[in-house]
């Protein structure tokens, strides 16, 4: 199968339409169909239903659309990649969010470096950062379990960590040995993912929030250090731990890419890391 092919294919799959497909792409209705048609032809099974009313996926097209865009990502982000490696000023881009390093990644670059002929690596502040690997603007990231899909993707886990809830000193709760997340369903809960504090603008901006009283949020202890003095944190009992880890596209041949996991490995494993854990 062809790159243009399945664009064409994702395109009629997404608009469940060949006029709106066709006009998405710049082409013709007639040359869309024809070119669909033949896709059908060498798969040897439909992959739409056609209606004068409508257009649907077969229970096969549904499993092209999934590979298919799977396969588009990885043609685009291998070409993103060779690009970077062939510039001028060759670099591994590192992808991590604000204060979603758990302290770690000092240590991290610092065994990163000890490794023979490495190249310098960028460290970028990305929102979706598994979007940035697959992709391809990226060469591994640092992320959160599970509340990051690490599905095509291959790990080095770096930490675990359980949960706490962030809460001003003067709450009714601030004492609590533990608590339940039951506790705090009346409470302005900050909701999203715990690495993502962008809805607030910023780390800085929801601890204010909650030290005024406004927010509650349930975060990774890392998170949460250095603690403000008008502020505390309580183990939340049930809510799954996080687990920070190094991630890459799975199958990479990347020698930086292995350099930058065996370095993560090391830094699992020293003790520095087992006491937080």
């Amino acid at each position: 199968m062809e790159t243009r092919e399945l664009a064409y294919f994702l395109a009629v799959a997404d608009e469940l339409h060949f006029g709106r497909a066709a006009s998405q792409l710049g082409i013709a209705q007639p040359a869309l169909s024809k070119a669909i048609r033949r896709l059908e032809r060498r798969l040897e099974i439909s992959l739409f239903v056609r209606t004068s009313r409508s257009v649907t996926l077969t229970a096969a097209g549904q499993v092209l659309a999934r590979d298919a865009r799977t396969a588009l990502d990885a043609v685009s982000a291998a070409a993103a990649r060779t690009q970077r490696a062939g510039a001028r000023d060759p670099r591994l881009v590192l992808a991590i969010k604000p204060g979603g390093d758990a302290g770690l990644l000092p240590a991290m670059l610092a065994a990163y470096e000890s490794e023979p002929d490495v190249l310098p690596v960028e460290v970028v502040f990305e929102g979706d950062r598994t979007n940035a690997l697959r992709q391809g603007r990226a060469d591994a990231a640092l992320l959160y379990t599970p509340a990051d899909d690490l599905s095509g993707l291959d790990t080095e886990t770096l930490l675990s960590e359980a949960p706490v809830a962030v809460l001003p000193a003067f709450h009714p709760l601030a004492h609590r040995p533990g608590l339940r997340m039951s506790d705090l369903e009346r409470e302005r809960l900050h909701k999203h993912d715990p690495t993502d504090t962008g809805a607030v603008g910023s780390l800085s901006e929801l601890m204010h929030l909650i030290a005024l009283g406004r927010k509650i949020a349930v975060l990774p202890r890392s998170l949460t250090t250095p603690l403000r003095e008008d502020l505390t944190t309580v183990p939340v009992t049930d809510v799954p731990p996080s687990v920070l880890v190094l991630a890459w596209p799975a199958h990479s041949t990347s020698p930086s890419v292995a350099a930058l996991a065996r370095a993560a490995a090391k830094v699992a494993a020293a003790p520095a890391t087992e006491d937080r854990r």
